[in-house]
Parts: structure tokens; sequence; C-alpha cells
């Protein structure tokens, strides 16, 4: 989905925490970046990958529904093929997040259909990390 920047300040206004899905903590990658970016903002951020124990000096989590609350926004570093799969995911959890969100270059038709139906806002093809700067230059 494509916001304005009206529509975009509304999505994240009160959005403060944030899973991270396939999260590492590898310097330089785009991933690396924006979870530390938010952290830096003062967001809670669960990182979330299958394999690794901690990502930012924080518990990883193997999957969204080991994630210990909820949080409102799910946010992919994971290819397209991974996201349907990461949309059921997202609408088991006992809360819904206020968004699904793809990050650049991740678009998946499919993963939005399956969450067309829920309340969760689904966003492709952008950084979080960009838009919340962009959008919140002062916070």
């Amino acid at each position: 989905m494509l916001l304005n920047e009206a529509d975009m300040r509304e999505a994240l206004a009160g959005c403060r925490s944030v899973a991270v899905v396939g999260a590492k903590d590898k310097p330089g990658s785009p991933v690396d970046r924006v979870g530390r970016y938010l952290l830096e903002k003062g967001f809670t951020v669960y990182p979330v990958h299958p394999v690794r124990k901690t990502v930012w000096g924080l518990q990883a989590f193997p999957t969204l529904a080991d994630v210990p609350g909820p949080v409102d926004i799910v946010n992919l570093f994971r290819a397209a093929e991974h996201c349907p799969a990461h949309a059921r995911e997202t609408l088991a959890l006992p809360t819904l997040p206020r968004i699904f969100w793809m990050q650049l270059g991740i678009f998946s038709f499919e993963a939005r259909s399956i969450l067309a139906k829920s309340p969760v806002m689904v966003i492709e093809d952008s950084c979080l990390m960009v838009d919340h700067r962009r959008i919140f230059p002062d916070a």
C-alpha cells in the first residue's frame, strides 16, 4: 500500500513496539541499521529469527508466536516468498498488529490477500526507518 504523508503519520502515530522478522546484527546490513535506529528512537524491539538467540543485545524469538506480547508493527526482512507464511502467522497472533510492513523491494500479493479482510494495514516496498525519519524528523 502506498500512503501519502498524512496517512503514514496516522499509521505510525502511537506505534511503539516492533517485531523485526529476519533480525540479525550483521554490521552494515539494512536490517541492522533499521533495528538499531528503532532502538535509538525508543521503540520496543523484538528480534525474530529461527536460529539466533540474541540480536542487538536483546533476546531473539524463533517465531512471532514466541514474542512475549502484542506488537504494533511486524517488520519483515524476508524474501517475498516467505511473506505469506508470516501473514498467516500474524493472523494467528492473539492480538493483531496495526501494520504488516514489508521492507524495500519486498512485494507479496499473496500476503496482502491473506491480510485483506483483517484490520492489519499492509505496507510493501517501503523502509520503516526512512519513513519514520521523514515523518517524525524530531523524534
